[in-house]
């Protein structure tokens, strides 16, 4: 069945394409035709994994740019098509009928819950893990739960783990990983770190034996140094340790070396550290990571930036309580007067379960320079409700239509913060440059 589970996929990937479409559909296809495609393919070749709640998107990216650097032909999902289905298109449509894999490299984005279903299926040489992250309990339920689904594939796991340090959820995953070796970044104590936060924060007992977790600071969540209050877990020495964070300049050393990172944020801090770690791996020149740092693309809807007629736009996915919060902290340090619009929708994509901005702080937004919150979206009087509740004093406007949210953000002040949930990205960015006439 290989060969005819290959050949669906790539002329149904092929039909789509001339229609301008993409998606999982072919991938489907395939793994119905040979549900263990996977296993028969041919890679000759690093395969490596990326995974976490944020930032694996533009990590991925970034590491595929950093194998390119150093002369790899390189496939990846860049589109982010990140579950099995997704990744099943990517591969099989860059096969040939036999299995073998068009590329001397891979690299894959890969959805948490989906790692079981393709780290044991791949020789997988590097799995990269940013975070771990509260995000859509309907979907991915419970962090724990989603945590026991990788370490359930990781005892037979012989490649690298290539681990945040600073996140106790991710550095359990080298207890459950016997026969792998471990490679870890993170970022050192900053003018930024405080002592302790009241963030969602899910880094509170040990693996281990349960104990509570001691930090000495935190980066932000739970992100940060631990150990444990009884036994020998705590943060680990770091292979790739950043310092010298400045968020004003978005730049950090590794090193010695002056970096600036291309996307705003200490979590972007934390994808650099990621992309780093790689390239010390396949001990890369210095030179290929910073080529990556200064061309990466930006990502639609991430801390992107319309600007037209003395008015700037800036459009950021909001999608869980931790990045919300990152995004938040972007806008609170922004002193200029503004006006902000907050699309929340709640389809499946985006989780059916809204409850997640109770634990956001949009007090941050809360300022006498936020001259209006606009709320649209399928839940926009929910989000109204929870402005109201934090006791914003500004104009609350809701709008059940996107477009006239916009307009009316718009309109209250040259500069606006749009913020949209993962449904509503797309849509509301097209409508920004609609309005703006870009």
């Amino acid at each position: 069945m290989k060969g005819i589970s290959i050949f669906a996929t790539k002329v149904s990937a092929s039909l789509l394409h001339r229609i301008g479409r993409g998606g999982s559909l072919p991938g489907s296809i395939g793994l119905k035709l040979d549900s263990d495609i996977f296993s028969k393919l041919r890679i000759n070749g690093p395969v490596i994994l990326v995974t976490g709640t944020n930032g694996k998107t533009s990590t991925a990216n970034m590491i595929t740019d950093l194998m390119e650097q150093d002369g790899y032909h390189v496939i990846s999902n860049r589109r982010g098509d990140n579950l099995r289905e997704g990744i099943a298109t990517t591969l099989l449509s860059h096969s040939t009928l036999s299995g073998r894999i068009k590329a001397d490299a891979v690299v894959l984005e890969v959805d948490e819950l989906n790692v079981r279903h393709v780290l044991p299926k791949l020789p997988v040489q590097l799995l990269v893990v940013n975070n771990f992250f509260r995000d859509q309990l309907d979907r991915a339920r419970e962090m724990e739960q989603l945590i026991d689904s990788i370490e359930g594939v990781l005892p037979n796991f012989n490649g690298t783990l290539v681990l945040n340090a600073n996140d106790p959820n991710v550095v359990r995953l080298s207890l459950k990983a016997p026969q792998a070796d471990c490679l870890y970044f993170g970022l050192t104590k900053n003018k930024y770190s405080v002592a302790s936060t009241n963030e969602a924060s899910e880094g509170k007992f040990c693996p281990k034996c349960g104990a509570r977790l001691v930090y000495d600071y935190y980066q932000y969540s739970h992100i940060g140094k631990f150990h444990c209050s009884k036994c020998d877990f705590q943060t680990p020495p770091m292979d790739v340790e950043l310092t010298d964070i400045n968020l004003e300049t978005e730049t950090f050393r590794y090193k010695d070396k002056l970096y600036r990172s291309p996307y705003e944020g200490m979590y972007s801090m934390y994808n650099c550290a990621a992309v780093l770690a790689v390239s010390a791996f396949y001990r890369m020149k210095e030179s290929a990571a910073r080529a990556v740092f200064a061309h990466a693309p930006q990502p639609k809807g991430r801390n992107e930036r319309f600007e037209k007629d003395g008015r700037t736009v800036i459009l950021n996915l909001v999608k869980n309580p931790t990045g919300a919060n990152e995004v938040m902290k972007v806008i609170e340090r922004d002193e200029r007067p503004k006006s902000v619009c907050i699309v929340l929708n709640d389809r499946e994509q985006d989780g059916t379960d809204v409850s997640w901005i109770y634990d956001t702080f949009f007090e941050k937004l809360m300022k006498d320079t936020t001259k209006a919150v606009v709320c649209t979206g399928l839940r926009a009087y929910d989000m109204a409700l929870r402005m109201y509740y934090g006791g914003y004093q500004g104009k609350i406007a809701v709008k059940n239509n996107v477009t006239e949210a916009v307009d009316l953000a718009m309109k209250e002040c040259d500069r606006v913060y749009v913020v949209a949930t993962y449904t509503a990205l797309l849509p509301t960015r097209n409508i920004i440059v609609k309005e703006m006439g870009l």
